[in-house]
């Protein structure tokens, strides 16, 4: 998982979401722009993307709410394959802060020394666990406010976990999500929580829960950083972007996962 400037379980999905889309009580900071498309259009967007891939799944493997959330913190300034390779062996060992904080800052880092950054997320891994045992009794909080209280977890991660271990319904913004926002004009911004707020504005609720993965695997695999691979996109005929170089949308057809990733069995 990625952010614009730098590449920074069992789930209770049938919780309905509490509070706000973005999690929180508060009141956006900047108010996005105006998207070009009409609720007609956003909704036929991921109506498609709902057919391509009816239950998306994250790219990083875990096991609890917990791993999922070391997980998301390693992966800052990581690929997500290279953290699935270290934390693989890892959560065989520490699934639990109790157990992560039992096996210490050093083999920590002997079992993430792989992965970039790897001395700081250490100690962040060791000082979350504690923060978790101490404030929260071991359990991984479904709260916004309380998750960016932990070393090394900010908004993004946070959302991250909020929406895959919790089901509610938020929108982490990465390089993708962001990329995605203002290429095609879904939700322009000059900042990740401009972008955020502009999707959760325009998203219709009924897709709201896996938006985020969507969004994410159309980045990484269709609309890429470099150049759009327009021929095998699905709302080709939909998409404003400025750079696209086709009209004619690819057959809409349910794709397999290109990787058997998610949790470790």
């Amino acid at each position: 998982m990625t952010n614009p400037k730098s590449k920074n379980s069992s789930t209770l999905e049938n919780q309905p979401p509490r509070g706000r889309r973005d999690g929180s009580n508060a009141k956006p900071r900047a108010r996005p722009v105006r998207s070009p498309y009409s609720p007609a259009e956003v909704h036929e967007i991921f109506r498609r993307f709902s057919v391509q891939r009816p239950e998306p799944k994250g790219e990083l493997e875990h096991i609890n709410p917990f791993t999922l959330l070391v997980a998301v913190v390693l992966s800052a300034q990581a690929t997500d394959v290279g953290v699935n390779k270290a934390t693989r062996a890892l959560f065989k060992v520490a699934d639990t802060p109790q157990k992560m904080l039992a096996l210490g800052e050093a083999k920590v880092g002997d079992y993430i020394r792989t992965v970039g950054l790897w001395r700081n997320k250490a100690k962040n891994v060791i000082a979350l666990s504690e923060a978790l045992i101490r404030d929260h009794g071991g359990e991984v909080p479904d709260d916004r406010d309380q998750l960016v209280k932990l070393p090394g977890v900010g908004r993004k991660t946070a959302n991250v976990v909020l929406n895959m271990a919790f089901g509610q319904h938020t929108m982490a913004v990465d390089t993708h999500i962001f990329r995605i926002g203002n290429r095609l004009g879904l939700a322009p911004g000059k900042t990740p929580e401009q972008v955020e707020q502009g999707l959760l504005r325009i998203i219709p609720d009924e897709y709201m829960r896996h938006a985020h993965h969507w969004l994410i695997l159309h980045g990484r695999y269709v609309c890429k950083a470099r150049k759009p691979d327009c021929p095998v996109c699905v709302i080709a005929d939909i998409c404003k972007a400025e750079e696209k170089t086709n009209d004619v949308p690819a057959p809409l057809v349910e794709i397999a996962p290109l990787e058997p990733v998610g949790e470790i069995q």
